[in-house]
């Protein structure tokens, strides 16, 4: 026992006298730490922004966009890695020497910083492998930079009335949360020059045009705070709708116009051609959706075109069924008999006689009052106006049975010929009024 005791109170011993030449290595250490570091150790009031009594205090900012991942139409954001730097000045933290000191990340956990929040953020994150990405650095004049990286999704408002031949303008907003204008003001460090890696960023379907800067005020309930604003400009590379979708919906239009060419009596042919070509443009329209909100209030210019794209197809289809349908009315030969086209020029006169009849009628009953009235001139002059005035109606009778002869078909299989003709120049006509609408207005 007595051999215990003795173990023990040795063990005890060691540890006393560990411990005390720990605490005094740590009151050395402490003596020769440098005075910046010493104020933040002892009496730094990490509660109390710089300059709490003298006005408020300026923060400068700056951006390095780092890579910009995915941009979501359905969900209207995008998804960005960016190195957020901000400097500021507090006075408490000056020290004397010419060397800035550079401290662990983990020591922001003991001095004030500002409050910087990114305003349309859904979600944000702070980078940790292997340890928080996180700067510190202190300069003798008491200027700190702080610096971090992080990876935000933003909500980004777009317009989707051109797509894909749209331009979209998305903005990075970075607002001070609790300290109001009279506390802190934002600044960009360096203007419009402020945020760079945007000229060096290469994206799949989007081309960066433009960015600029901006400073602002956001006005709530509970005050004015400082804001900052980047807007960066996106325009939208059209080639790979182009092969993805344009090319495919122009051949399948193109495909439809085949059937023109069968002869009418192959009916399975032409009515296979006609639903193949319906269903496989249903199709791609629908694939042309997939990456597009489903509740969408505008329509889209390539909703435009495949719209268009479709009626023809389905215009091709019923020009089949139109063309069959007069077939099998006059199923006689190619040309119609001569008995029938008499009858029809008989008929044609007979309304012109009609018509000149009770134009001669109306003129004798001119006649007769002309004389019974006065032989002048003047008289004459008005007959001879009236009369004149008899064989317009003709003429214009005649014009328009012209026109309506016109939209008779006399032979259903003139249909297809004409149907060869008027379908590629007006798809052409609408092209043109498409491309130059959606490119230049």
């Amino acid at each position: 026992m007595c051999i215990l005791k003795c173990c023990s109170l040795r063990v005890l011993f060691l540890l006393v006298l560990c411990r005390s030449v720990q605490i005094s290595e740590a009151e050395g250490k402490g003596q020769i730490l440098p005075p910046t570091i010493q104020k933040i150790i002892k009496g730094y009031n990490k509660y109390l922004r710089p300059f709490f009594d003298n006005g408020p205090v300026s923060v400068g900012m700056s951006l390095d966009i780092a890579s910009i991942d995915t941009i979501s139409e359905i969900n209207m954001d995008y998804t960005a890695t960016i190195f957020l730097r901000q400097r500021w000045t507090d006075e408490r933290l000056c020290f004397d020497g010419n060397k800035s000191l550079s401290l662990d990340g983990r020591l922001v956990e003991m001095l004030w910083v500002p409050d910087t929040f990114i305003v349309d953020s859904k979600k944000s994150f702070l980078h940790d492998i292997t340890v928080e990405n996180r700067l510190i650095r202190i300069y003798p004049n008491g200027t700190v930079l702080y610096a971090i990286r992080i990876t935000t999704t933003v909500a980004c408002s777009m317009d989707l009335t051109k797509y894909p031949m749209d331009k979209q303008t998305c903005t990075l907003q970075l607002e001070s949360w609790g300290y109001n204008i009279n506390d802190v003001m934002f600044y960009w460090t360096r203007g419009n020059d402020s945020v760079r890696g945007l000229d060096t960023l290469r994206l799949a379907q989007y081309t960066v045009e433009d960015h600029f800067t901006s400073v602002s005020e956001a006005v709530y309930e509970t005050g004015r705070y400082p804001k900052l604003v980047f807007h960066f400009e996106l325009k939208r590379n059209i080639l790979y709708f182009i092969l993805e979708t344009y090319v495919p919906s122009i051949l399948l239009v193109v495909l439809s116009w085949v059937s023109f060419w069968i002869s009418q009596s192959s009916v399975p042919a032409r009515i296979c051609i006609g639903v193949t070509t319906v269903l496989t443009m249903t199709t791609l329209m629908m694939g042309a959706r997939t990456s597009l909100p489903n509740a969408n209030c505008f329509i889209k210019a390539i909703d435009v075109y495949l719209g268009i794209c479709f009626s023809f197809i389905f215009g091709a289809l019923l020009e089949y069924a139109v063309a069959h349908f007069c077939t099998l009315h006059r199923p006689s030969s190619k040309e119609l008999p001569k008995e029938e086209d008499e009858e029809a020029e008989e008929e044609r006169n007979g309304v012109l006689a009609a018509v000149a009849n009770s134009c001669s009628a109306s003129d004798n009953v001119n006649k007769i009052d002309s004389n019974k009235s006065s032989k002048t001139s003047i008289d004459g002059k008005k007959e001879r106006s009236k009369h004149s005035g008899c064989s317009s109606p003709m003429s214009v009778m005649k014009r328009l049975f012209c026109i309506f002869d016109c939209f008779h078909v006399k032979n259903p299989y003139h249909i297809d010929n004409y149907a060869r003709f008027s379908f590629p120049l007006s798809f052409i006509i609408i092209n043109v009024f498409y491309w130059v609408y959606y490119l230049y207005f």
